[in-house]
């Protein structure tokens, strides 16, 4: 079994991790997976996942087709801690399992120089445990409020109550092992950091 390496992409919203996501699978054709979109396929009918998060909450959370309507669970359990923290205890094991498998199966196959892991909650979910290291995309916060008001329409109020509620600066760089910074327009400075990250890192 060849031993490929893990690299874990965090930041926080607006940082533009698309965009090195997208680098890292084109340029250099890492499997890339983004913890959201397993967090998805785990939750799908038919999964233990599935079942445990409609025994909790009921069918009331329910599609007509039987799938989880996300945006009315997420109503359910933002108003209360407890449920936040029940939905997490069935998503969180699901999502780290589905991804120690795929890593597995690539490591299996021998096809890919590395496997990519993205989240912005990389760190509070303790996937140190499953990375060999954990980038950082920061972006100057006045960037950032640009960026999403044009993307996703936010204000500059929401944008940094959005901010406020995420890890600092500061955190992610003394936990992280290597940091881009995304904030310039010309995307050229970006990828020769990714570039360089990898050759100094012993991605390649």
């Amino acid at each position: 079994m060849k031993h490929i390496k893990i690299l874990g992409i965090t930041g926080g919203v607006g940082a533009g991790k698309s965009t090195i996501l997208s680098y890292l699978a084109q340029q250099y054709g890492a499997r890339v997976i983004e913890l959201d979109k397993a967090a998805h396929l785990c939750m799908q009918p038919g999964t233990s996942c599935y079942e445990q998060i409609v025994d909790r909450f009921g069918k009331k959370i329910l599609k007509e087709d039987g799938s989880i309507d996300r945006p009315v669970l997420s109503r359910i359990v933002f108003a209360d801690r407890q449920e936040v923290e029940a939905l997490n205890h069935m998503v969180h094991p699901a999502v780290k399992a589905y991804i120690r498998k795929e890593i597995r199966k690539e490591r299996e196959s021998g096809k890919v120089p590395f496997v990519v892991l993205e989240a912005a909650l990389l760190l509070e979910d303790h996937y140190d445990e499953i990375c060999d290291e954990i980038w950082y995309v920061y972006v100057e916060e006045e960037t950032r409020i640009r960026r999403l008001q044009s993307s996703r329409g936010y204000t500059p109020e929401k944008t940094r109550a959005v901010l406020k509620n995420q890890k600092s600066d500061e955190e992610f760089r003394r936990f992280c092992q290597f940091m881009i910074d995304n904030s310039s327009d010309n995307v050229e400075n970006t990828y020769k950091q990714i570039d360089r990250g990898l050759m100094t890192h012993g991605f390649l």
